[in-house]
């Protein structure tokens, strides 16, 4: 019995160190060695591939196609992401269906960001005092 409780106790820290093994010596080692950080999902593209797939008229939002839920969806973890990370409510009450309508504004005056940085900039201009 306190062998298999050992193994237990065993199991975190080996763990840990296995995933700090496969950070340094995986494809994500040498991507953070070299200082650039790894991206993925929708957030990497381009406001015009997001402008594409967003409605044009807001209320055909819960008609709208899969990509644009696919915007959405990485929207939802990334300000999940943010209000665990800042210990409050990034959007400041408002619904992912608002943020998305802002963000399709942020992309058509500034088509040559990405979806994230479109997104940052609403975040940024909530989190501004006199700015809403």
């Amino acid at each position: 019995m306190t062998d298999l409780s050992s193994r237990r106790s065993l199991r975190g820290p080996m763990f840990l160190m296995l995933f700090g093994v496969a950070l340094t010596v995986g494809p994500l080692g040498s991507a953070f060695a070299a200082g650039a950080p790894v991206l993925w999902g929708a957030g990497v593209k381009p406001c015009s591939d997001f402008l594409a797939t967003a409605p044009a008229d807001p209320t055909a939002q819960a008609i709208a196609g899969e990509g644009y839920r696919r915007y959405q969806e990485w929207l939802s973890g990334l300000v999940t992401g943010l209000n665990l990370a800042t210990g409050r409510d990034v959007l400041k009450g408002a619904e992912l269906d608002a943020a998305m309508i802002r963000i399709r504004a942020n992309c058509e005056r500034h088509p040559n960001d990405d979806f994230f940085n479109a997104t940052m900039r609403l975040v940024r201009s909530l989190g501004e005092p006199n700015k809403n």
